[in-house]
């Protein structure tokens, strides 16, 4: 796999000085390119996923910061001015921008290019790129409500493609992963996938737990709507029948990160270190909130020493959008004074990255079976969640912490749902934190969430506004724009 690296960066090239040529030749469908092999395209996107979900640069941030810092895991250290758009909550046409963009243009477009392969040998990539594709139009359906689905990436073909109904397109997500389940059954003599599936190394059997465990998250998601009992309980039975249940691991993409420049984890090298092992200046400026650790700290949680650093003088988080520069303590809020990311979350250079957390599969199975939508035990659901999330942070046995009488720790000690999204919520702290934010959309759990001092609102948006950019070149079909606060996401409502 450490080659894999190499050759995205070859492939990265040639699409874009192909992209320069498709201007000038007519003749050539950028929809099927023969000249790069579906290994390289496989690898490719898949790179990409990862970067979406959690890489800024200084071109944009994607979903990690506009997660981590909506759901209070994330403030800033005095000195920086890291998150000010963040802790106003100033959504506009530009805020994050690119989790729009870079999804239709990065995975979601080489994703459709193995989709789109017509030769039937190549039948396992079209499988995982339909159930990619489906990831990543959920997490845009979350994030943005109706989208582009039916018409989208067409390039050329169609540059103005319709918007569609977010529940229609979620329905239809679950048709398409029973469909790619069905294909990576029924292939004939198919190419195997090798070590260019950088996420399972070609293991079949993998996605189509994979594709079940998405339909869960999509089927999770709209447990709090009213009228979907019996599509719900109708399709956990087709999961049922088909038979391959559920991941038993995170679901991570390393197309073979190393400590070299270009090819460290792309996480690290924005929130921990650069490959010469400096330390970057989005891990100076990054740290607790001030609410996180006192959260943390209160229910007695031993991964506080996990997803934090620890100073000298203990755990310190910081108010969101504090100016500390008139306090009668200057430099108390300082870098290196206050818990900045811990070692559970920033391991290293060659780290994975995680996409679907064994302990998010867990809390999903554990409300589906409180609503008794899945057999087994709701209360051995959650625990195994957390423990789950301990064994990811590398904080040992959860036996203790789970049975402490405290309300959303212990399962005698709470309400079911609140605990499962409350724990959720811990479990997702920076590694895929936008399944909290989503959460706590549908369900305003975890409770008592504090507002930024610098914040325009309430409360937190519910989902972002269509980019400058779509509405400059697609503005015939882009809706209304909802309010970004009110309006909720339609399994919210």
């Amino acid at each position: 796999m450490k080659n894999i690296l190499k050759y995205i960066s070859v492939l990265v090239a040639v699409l874009l000085l192909a992209s320069c040529d498709d201007y000038l030749d007519v003749n050539t469908d950028p929809n099927n390119p023969t000249e790069v092999s579906p290994d390289l395209v496989l690898a490719t996107a898949q790179k990409m996923t990862a970067e979406v979900l959690s890489y800024s640069d200084v071109q944009g941030k994607r979903y990690a910061t506009l997660a981590n810092v909506l759901m209070r895991n994330w403030s800033q250290a005095d000195g920086y001015n890291w998150y000010p758009d963040e802790f106003r909550y100033n959504v506009t046409s530009s805020f994050f921008d690119r989790v729009f963009e870079d999804s239709y243009y990065e995975p979601l477009k080489n994703y459709t290019v193995l989709v789109n392969l017509e030769d039937t040998k190549y039948d396992y990539y079209k499988a995982i790129a339909m159930i990619m594709r489906s990831f990543h139009f959920q997490l845009l359906v979350d994030t943005y409500g109706d989208i582009p689905y039916t018409e989208a990436t067409l390039r050329g073909e169609n540059a103005t493609p319709v918007y569609d109904d977010a529940q229609t397109i979620y329905e239809d997500l679950i048709v398409q992963l029973t469909a790619a389940i069905d294909v990576i059954n029924n292939a004939e003599i198919p190419v195997a996938v090798g070590i260019d599936d950088v996420m399972f190394g070609g293991d079949m059997d993998q996605w189509k737990a994979f594709a079940n465990t998405v339909k869960l998250r999509i089927l999770t998601r709209q447990m709090s709507m009213s009228g979907r009992a019996a599509y719900i309980t109708a399709e956990f039975g087709v999961i049922a029948a088909e038979g391959s249940g559920y991941i038993t691991d995170n679901a991570a993409i390393n197309p073979g990160y190393s400590q070299q420049a270009g090819k460290v984890n792309p996480f690290y090298m924005e929130a921990g270190f650069d490959e010469g092992g400096t330390v970057t200046m989005t891990n100076n400026a990054t740290c607790a909130s001030d609410h996180v650790i006192n959260y943390l700290t209160t229910t007695g949680d031993p991964r506080i020493d996990f997803i934090y650093e620890e100073p000298t003088d203990g755990h310190l988080g910081v108010v969101q959008g504090l100016l500390d520069y008139d306090t009668p303590t200057p430099d108390a809020f300082v870098f290196d004074k206050v818990s900045n990311l811990g070692p559970g979350i920033l391991k290293g250079h060659t780290q994975d990255l995680v996409i679907y957390s064994l302990a998010e599969v867990y809390f999903n199975l554990a409300e589906a079976a409180q609503n008794t939508y899945v057999s087994g035990n709701a209360k051995d659901f959650y625990e195994m969640g957390i423990q789950a999330s301990f064994d990811y942070l590398g904080a040992g046995d959860a036996t203790a912490y789970y049975g402490q009488a405290i309300n959303n720790v212990a399962w005698s000690s709470s309400t079911p749902l609140e605990a499962i999204i409350t724990q959720k919520w811990i479990a997702t702290n920076s590694i895929t934190a936008e399944q909290a934010w989503f959460d706590y959309s549908r369900t305003g759990f975890p409770s008592n969430l504090p507002v930024s001092l610098t914040a325009t609102t309430a409360d937190i948006p519910v989902r972002l506004m269509y980019p400058a950019s779509e509405i400059s070149a697609n503005g015939a079909n882009v809706p209304t724009q909802p309010n970004v606060f009110t309006t909720k996401i339609f399994w919210g409502n």
